[in-house]
């Protein structure tokens, strides 16, 4: 039995052996252009778990015949990134381009750490290949961005895994021992998501048993893995692509795609009450003053969900969920505040009018606070006509009525007003 993992055992050695990632490294891509040119920049090679970051980084290094440097984000310091660096100058001679040096999950490393590489980059002693599953836009520092070219690896194809799961069948020495029938794929496609780690660690426990012919369907599959792993990362990139897709399905008023991004994420396993949070600012962000009863609603749903727990909190998100994507839609509010903001910011602290301060003392009256303020509902209507505005404000309108039922009746009351 061998000891090496089936993954391991078929990592590829050479560029023609990758299966995906065709956009990048086909005859005539990007890549595929900068490899076999020798002119290889630093990079970042981003990507979900299983698409050959670590693997294509050490093709790559064997491509172009440079030493190759690993390091592991998590067990190295900034120490260990100085000590290879030394490393790396030591292996330069001349004018000849320097090694690779691969940090494998760069988006772990700390500022400092990141910093402690930009000399090394910058004067050619290291090329730089980092590879995250995390967007570099906000885990790589910019300085160290800005010099990196920034390379997507996509989640493989249906079949391009069935071209991996044919290759471990008739190439890995310890599979050909055996005949191996793949009578259904979908479960197994579906559990490993795109993954080819994960689909090669699948295939071996599935033909790890002593008989020597192993028939592979949905039904032994779904038997012998007994745990569907949810293509769903809460921490990463596919939490926040997901959760937005869920909130601008609901800001499109879809709510059979609002309710398709909802099973997604409670299939993951997300945080009920992130979900229902984000509810909540969404009934005040994008229905708000076009149905009141939205943000009531979603505060309901907020406390319902974490009074109840799952699993019948997905009837409450359910029912919120269709509620706010079937409401009207105005982000009049959510526009309102925004333009005051801007206002603030490019006025100053303008002072308080001192018929609106406050007087809690004598001496405050003797000032003149308060002078000049009448009470609204000492009048008719509740309404008294007065400046409310600092004097370099005064006229100035944030809020713009939006077109719906609800807003033109407020329309046409602050009109009556003002």
């Amino acid at each position: 039995m061998a000891t090496i993992p089936l993954a391991e055992r078929l990592r590829p050695r050479h560029l023609g052996e990758i299966l995906g990632q065709e956009h990048l490294l086909s005859e005539g891509a990007v890549l595929n252009k900068a490899i076999h040119s020798g002119r290889l920049p630093s990079m970042i090679l981003w990507g979900p778990p299983g698409v050959g970051k670590t693997t294509l980084a050490r093709v790559i290094a064997g491509e172009v015949e440079r030493p190759f440097i690993p390091l592991s984000a998590i067990h190295s310091g900034v120490k260990d990134v100085r000590e290879a660096i030394d490393q790396a100058r030591k292996q330069r001679f001349f004018d000849r381009s320097g090694p690779i040096m691969f940090i494998d999950e760069i988006h772990r490393f700390s500022k400092s750490q990141q910093d402690s590489l930009l000399g090394a980059v910058e004067d050619g002693t290291i090329t730089l290949i980092g590879a995250t599953t995390e967007n570099p836009s906000f885990e790589v520092i910019p300085a160290l961005l800005s010099r990196c070219q920034v390379y997507v690896l996509r989640p493989l194809e249906d079949e391009t895994m069935r071209q991996l799961m044919q290759r471990a069948i008739t190439q890995d020495e310890e599979l050909k021992k055996k005949e191996i029938i793949i009578e259904e794929d979908t479960a197994l496609l579906m559990l490993t998501g795109g993954d080819a780690r994960k689909l090669l660690t699948a295939l071996e426990l599935l033909t790890n048993f002593d008989e020597k012919r192993v028939v592979i369907n949905d039904a032994f599959v779904t038997s012998a893995i007994q745990q569907n792993i949810a293509f769903y990362d809460k921490a990463g990139d596919q939490h926040y692509d997901i959760i937005s897709a869920f909130i601008k399905s609901i800001r499109g008023s879809d709510p059979n795609a609002a309710l398709y991004w909802l099973a997604r994420m409670l299939h993951g396993g997300e945080d009920v009450k992130f979900i229902a949070r984000r509810m909540v600012i969404l009934a005040a962000e994008d229905v708000g003053l076009a149905n009141p009863n939205a943000l009531l609603l979603a505060q309901a749903c907020a406390d319902a969900v974490q009074f109840v727990g799952m699993p019948e909190a997905r009837i409450i998100l359910s029912e919120a969920v269709i509620f706010l994507a079937t409401s009207p839609k105005s982000n009049s509010a959510y526009e309102a505040i925004s333009v005051a903001m801007q206002a603030v910011e490019s006025s100053g602290p303008l002072p308080v009018p001192l018929s609106l301060r406050n007087t809690p003392t004598r001496m405050m009256k003797n000032m003149g606070y308060g002078t000049g303020y009448q009470y609204s509902h000492a009048y008719d209507g509740h309404f008294a006509f007065q400046e409310f505005m600092p004097d370099a404000m005064s006229g100035k309108s944030f809020y713009q009525p939006a077109d719906n039922k609800h807003e033109k009746e407020i329309e046409a009351r602050l009109k009556y007003w003002w």
